[in-house]
């Protein structure tokens, strides 16, 4: 894991990368259709919105001012990804309200090895987290692709066979409507596993 760590960006990088891509009429990963162009601008306006917008909840604040463990989420992405357009942003939020925890990142499509060890259902979905521990980088845990209730929405609307842009519009409207309370209440818990989960380590 210490080799993709060393390769990985902070989100300033990437944001960064996406950007100069996007100036260049692309996007990042090997599709460079004129559709994928067009859901990586439109996923990356999406992005600015919930940086300015995203307010954390104040029972998660105070989780993670009590967080005393260094950890390092190391986050499987695309720009093109509408699932990872509408939850980067509150993870950063997140991660930001902590002093020991530190975010990076990798593009899915230069690092499929890694993908493949943290497959969902046998797809490679992303956005993909997976928690670290910053000293051992031993790993503590994962999350991802989309919030459970996000997850549960989307597998009801294969069972309907609806078409792939139908059901894209519909999570994007079910993102909007759980105003990003699904993935704080799943990231509270989380931070209790995972605290937990090292402590537990470090004990034997």
């Amino acid at each position: 894991m210490k080799s993709y760590l060393e390769k990985s960006i902070t989100f300033a990088e990437y944001l960064n990368l996406i950007d100069n891509l996007l100036l260049e009429g692309k996007t990042t990963g090997e599709n460079q259709s004129e559709q994928m162009f067009h859901y990586g601008k439109l996923n990356r306006q999406r992005m600015k919105r919930l940086e300015k917008t995203v307010k954390l909840n104040d029972s998660l604040k105070e989780k993670l001012q009590g967080v005393k463990r260094k950890m390092i989420w190391l986050v499987i992405t695309e720009g093109w990804c509408g699932d990872a357009a509408q939850n980067i942003p509150i993870i950063e939020k997140i991660a930001a309200e902590s002093l020991n925890i530190e975010t990076r990142y990798l593009l899915r499509d230069e690092n499929l090895e890694l993908m493949d060890k943290y497959l969902t259902f046998n797809a490679r979905s992303i956005p993909k987290l997976i928690c670290l521990d910053a000293e051992t980088f031993e790993e503590i845990g994962t999350w991802g692709p989309r919030p459970k209730a996000a997850m549960d929405y989307f597998f009801e609307m294969k069972a309907q066979n609806l078409e792939k842009p139908q059901m894209m519009e519909n999570m994007q409207r079910w993102y909007l409507q759980d105003d990003e309370q699904s993935l704080q209440n799943e990231f509270e818990k989380l931070l209790d596993e995972w605290t937990s989960e090292i402590l537990t380590a470090r004990a034997i």
